[in-house]
């Protein structure tokens, strides 16, 4: 079969199941668009066939959007836009030093970590199983004498209802139907079954993709001399009657602690004003307004000429995180419902797109962390107090809608945004890592096909939520974060895998590693090393477009 026969197949086959996939990337208000014929058709040089009888019409292709586009990656072209200054408001020096230690001292702390993980799993697993025999010892004693006294549970009780996790998943009506055993066995399985109705109840197991521990997070150990100190100098920066930003961005480019996060975002973002005394006003002001917009709007949602946006609102909410307990909780899922839709309605030029959903659970995540201490994955946002919701709501749709006000060419019809930056991307790959670039020309894998959706989320789906938080402090500091600095950090990100991409020897390999890089074990550690090698990418590229294009 031909290799573009392999390839289609691959995307009929895998399209509807891959998680996140282009095609559930668009929301109500914009037509599916294929990154695989969008490519086939650029490389073949034709115009897409109306798929109505008729005379056909003119399509506009990616090429002729180029060709009326101000592109910052034409030749010659100094446009600003993609090509901002370098850290203007940074101490370069201190930062690249920054870096670089990042870098050179990234391998020996995580071969350290990497013993010392495996020294600890160790001693577990000889405990927990020194543990194990000695209560199977106890229980078969206490069983043994239960036999010889005649105390056995009668064999007629019904366990129609009753299924242990550590067995198979059969259930049988009753003893008479199950395999006949010794009296021993069958004392034995009666005294599993008490130990398992002893157990106390445990919440849900979070998987590791889905944990916010991790430094400057929930469930951390106790604080490091140096993150003590860290977050001295927060405090007393943003204790002053006039926050610095200037100082607050260079001391959040490398990460915010997580009990001064909620308040540092919100200065950052620009929905707090710098000097304190302005700010609970501005605070109860913009709280009051967001309501009125409920009051005004809301109601309208099911109104013939919203109920498509609010219906493709409702469908993505649940898959917002469903790993996290938290984001299947009814009352965060109608937050969020508000938080779209409100924001939808007040930006008809974009409305609302699938992917904008994502957005909204950082904020959310770390405003809950101004007003509880425990961990949030599993928590009952019932037990916060109305006003807690209501603020956490509010500050969520304005912090959002600040973000989303830098990008929002990137959900506008056609998204020229992420068009432009996909191919922004594609430039500075083939001039970091050549050997990459060439690999995926030569089994014709396509950037949009892949980093459409790094575009699109923020690299939300290919994060863990802990690590997606700790990557905005940095976003939040450095000027033009989300629509800029962002390339960079995407660049650095595929080359991170250049030995798993080289590896892969075809076209399917390729697709099925860059829509499902294995970071569910990242923290902290690994989001700095990413950053660190992005701002030197950044700082090599972004003031030099002559060095940059070929």
């Amino acid at each position: 079969m031909s290799s573009d026969g392999n390839r289609k197949q691959f995307w009929k086959r895998n399209a509807a199941k891959v998680p996140g996939s282009i095609q559930h990337v668009y929301g109500a208000q914009h037509p599916p668009f294929d990154p695989l014929l969008h490519a086939n058709l650029i490389k073949a040089g034709n115009k897409p066939t109306p798929a109505t009888p008729g005379k056909p019409k003119k399509a506009t292709t990616f090429q002729e959007f180029e060709s009326i586009t101000s592109d910052a990656w034409d030749v010659g072209d100094d446009d600003d836009e993609l090509l901002a200054m370098a850290a203007q408001n940074l101490n370069i020096e201190v930062v690249m030093e920054t870096a670089n230690k990042v870098i050179e001292n990234h391998s020996k702390q995580q071969e350290r970590q990497r013993l010392d993980d495996t020294t600890e799993l160790e001693h577990r697993e000889e405990d927990t199983q020194e543990e194990v025999a000695e209560e199977e010892e106890e229980d078969e004693e206490d069983e043994e004498d239960r036999v010889e006294e005649g105390d056995v549970t009668s064999p007629e009780v019904s366990f129609a209802s009753q299924s242990s996790p550590y067995t198979d998943g059969r259930l049988v009506k009753s003893h008479s139907e199950a395999p006949i055993g010794s009296p021993k066995e069958a004392a034995g399985e009666c005294a599993a079954l008490h130990r398992q109705r002893s157990l106390p109840h445990r919440p849900p197991v979070i998987p590791l993709v889905a944990r916010m521990a991790d430094q400057n997070t929930s469930g951390t150990p106790a604080m490091t001399e140096r993150e003590a100190s860290r977050l001295d100098k927060f405090k007393q920066l943003l204790a002053g009657p006039n926050t610095d930003l200037e100082e607050l961005r260079k001391l959040s480019w490398s990460g915010i602690p997580r009990q001064v996060r909620p308040i540092t975002w919100k200065l950052l973002s620009g929905y707090l004003p710098a000097n304190a005394e302005r700010r609970e006003s501005v605070l109860q002001r913009k709280r009051q307004e967001y309501f009125g917009f409920i009051q005004q709007y809301y109601d309208s949602r099911n109104d013939e000429h919203h109920q498509d946006t609010y219906r493709q609102i409702h469908i993505d909410i649940p898959r917002t995180n469903p790993l996290i307990p938290l984001f299947q909780q009814a009352s965060v899922q109608e937050i969020f419902e508000r938080i779209l839709f409100i924001w939808a309605i007040r930006h008809p030029a974009s409305g609302y797109v699938q992917g904008i959903n994502d957005l909204v659970t950082p904020f959310f995540v770390v405003y809950v962390f101004e007003y509880i201490e425990e961990e949030v994955e599993n928590f009952d946002v019932s037990s916060l107090q109305e006003e807690a919701l209501r603020n956490i709501e509010a500050d969520s749709f304005w912090c959002m809608s600040k973000l989303l006000d830098g990008i929002q060419d990137n959900y506008t019809f056609a998204q020229p945004g992420i068009q432009r930056k996909v191919k922004a991307l594609e430039e500075l790959v083939s001039r970091i890592d050549e050997s990459v670039h060439r690999h995926m020309q030569h089994y014709e894998v396509e950037y949009l096909q892949f980093a459409f959706r790094w575009m699109n989320n923020l690299l939300m789906r290919e994060l863990p939520l802990r690590c997606t938080i700790r990557l905005w402090d940095t976003y939040q500091a450095e000027p033009e974060g989300f629509s800029h600095f962002h390339l960079y950090v995407c660049a650095a990100f595929l080359v991170r895998w250049r030995k798993e991409i080289l590896e892969e020897r075809d076209f399917q390999g390729l697709m099925i590693l860059l829509q499902n890089l294995p970071t569910m074990h990242w923290g902290n550690e690994e989001v700095s090393v990413l950053l660190a090698e992005a701002y030197r990418l950044k700082f090599a590229f972004a003031d030099a477009p002559n060095h940059y294009k070929r």
